[in-house]
């Protein structure tokens, strides 16, 4: 029988540990290229690809920092030079190195291409047109219908008791509705689901909504008092008998 505690193995570590030290050097060098393609691509994620005569890089970055560096040969398998799940191969991280350098002149070459590229855009633009004015007519109209609707709620919450109630007319076949908490308006809709608010407790209307809706406000308002009258004559009509 044979003794296999005599037979001789090659110690792994020398090997191992060379790849370590060089994958850490490739970590540190392609994290500058991973940074500036951070600083020119605008983001802090992102990736872009290399080409060399031997086959194509691909540097892929997060946060500024390398997330993998791959290598795909024009024959053979890829390899990760740099990755957060596993060091490469040595034999594999040799033949990836051998084009190291090709690489790194791509990239040089990427960011060369870009110099001067913005030189003759000037820094001088034009003044951006103020929007108070056209804000503050847009309030000026907003606190009016609001001031109105807020009658209305009154009057509604004044009719039924009801803390919470929508009131629902329809203006030249548009459906409006004015939904109160109380005596409060708490939106003023037209459309239905999916309309436009001209009230909102979210916040101000858009001045494409008042320019297209508020003008129609008075219809709502008239569509109201006929929706009064229309109870007060209903009342007048009962007989108590005495």
């Amino acid at each position: 029988m044979i003794d296999v505690s005599d037979i001789g193995l090659s110690d792994p570590h020398e090997a191992g540990e060379r790849r370590d030290e060089l994958v850490a050097e490739v970590t540190d060098h392609a994290g500058r290229m991973a940074h500036g393609l951070a600083l020119l691509q605008g983001g802090d994620y992102g990736d872009r690809t290399f080409q060399t005569e031997v086959g194509e890089w691909t540097l892929k970055y997060e946060g500024g920092a390398v997330q993998y560096l791959r290598f795909d040969p024009r024959s053979g398998e890829s390899v990760y030079v740099v990755s957060t799940k596993q060091p490469p191969e040595p034999a594999a991280l040799a033949r990836a190195l051998s084009d190291y350098d090709a690489f790194v002149a791509a990239y040089n070459e990427y960011v060369d291409s870009l110099s001067g590229l913005l030189d003759e855009i000037r820094g001088e633009f034009p003044e951006p047109a103020s929007t108070e004015a056209v804000a503050a007519e847009r309030d000026r109209i907003v606190d009016g219908i609001e001031e109105t609707s807020d009658a209305i709620a009154g009057q509604l919450h004044r009719l039924d008791g009801s803390e919470y109630e929508t009131f629902t007319v329809r203006v030249s076949g548009t459906r409006w509705e004015l939904k109160r908490e109380g005596d409060v308006t708490a939106y003023l809709r037209i459309g239905g689901d999916g309309g436009a608010y001209l009230l909102s407790q979210y916040g101000p209307p858009s001045v494409e909504v008042v320019r297209e809706h508020a003008g129609e406000f008075a219809g709502f308002v008239d569509a109201y008092n006929e929706y009064v009258a229309d109870l007060d004559v209903s009342l007048s009509k009962i007989d108590l008998g005495t």
